[in-house]
């Protein structure tokens, strides 16, 4: 189902991911075990072939970015994604202040080869921008060897910018708050800021794919649509969410291991608007 139109973001002729891709996480900082594991399984779950999910599913939510491989008749009109290695930075080795420079360098410690390189910091981390203006970001290493994606957990920084509707917003309306899918504020809220940067990594890898505005700050195909989860979606407003009825918990995706998530909308090429799931 679709909601509400979104501008149409224009491509510009560059190369998009393709073929079998890594994911590789970084963690850095302290995570439990159980935090981990939420975010794995998001990566396990994006695979039509992972174990089977429920619908609707994250999977179907990350088919929607194969409209733009046919939109820019790519030869290669597919991202396999598949998760490989987790490396854990327990001790703050960079310090608990982190640069964007830092950011990268983090990231380059994992494959450099057909790669996405997510860096993620704990909610005792503080990242240049971070809560400020931004929530995480994405790019590509100096010589465009390998992707990399940067998330913060904003739990105690800035729940109300990084981790809504899981938390009041600091702005605008004051809906009460939705209860996380996997019970962790920070994480959910993570998993919402990955998986849009996520689409935005496939479709504008190198700063030169599908966007709207100035390359330095574009709209993509998560972002695009701002704060749309669901149909009937507007500012402050998250969209009609199923509700799971043992937690009480708001989701619109099903992921491998019982999982549920709460994904961005997608913009749609082909419709010109924000697809959403439910």
């Amino acid at each position: 189902m679709a909601s509400r139109t979104a501008p149409l973001l224009k491509y510009h002729k560059g190369a998009l991911l393709h073929g079998r891709t890594s994911v590789n996480l970084i963690w850095y900082g302290k995570f439990t075990p159980s935090q981990r594991a939420i975010v794995s399984d998001f990566f396990t779950s994006l695979s039509p072939s992972s174990p089977t999910q429920s619908q609707p599913s994250v999977a179907a939510w990350w088919k929607t970015t194969e409209k733009y491989y046919h939109l820019a008749n790519s030869k290669n009109p597919s991202l396999s994604l598949y998760l490989n290695k987790q490396l854990l930075h327990e001790r703050y080795w960079l310090g608990k202040s982190l640069t964007q420079k830092q950011l990268v360098e983090l990231a380059s410690k994992a494959e450099q080869t057909n790669a996405i390189n997510v860096v993620l910091t704990a909610s005792d981390v503080a990242v240049d921008g971070f809560c400020r203006n931004r929530c995480g970001t994405h790019g590509a290493s100096a010589k465009g060897k390998f992707t990399y994606i940067w998330v913060g957990n904003a739990e105690t920084q800035c729940p109300g910018y990084c981790a809504w509707p899981f938390h009041q917003p600091v702005y605008g309306p004051k809906w009460p708050p939705l209860i996380a899918p996997n019970n962790d504020v920070g994480l959910d809220g993570m998993v919402i800021n990955l998986s849009g940067l996520l689409a935005g990594t496939a479709t504008n890898p190198f700063g030169n794919g599908f966007y709207q505005g100035s390359a330095k700050a574009p709209l993509e195909a998560a972002t695009a649509c701002p704060g749309v989860f669901a149909k009937g979606a507007y500012p402050g407003y998250a969209g009609d969410l199923p509700v799971d009825s043992a937690t009480r918990a708001s989701y619109n995706a099903n992921g491998v291991n019982g999982r549920k998530y709460l994904l961005p909308a997608i913009y749609d090429p082909s419709t010109s608007k924000c697809s959403t799931l439910v």
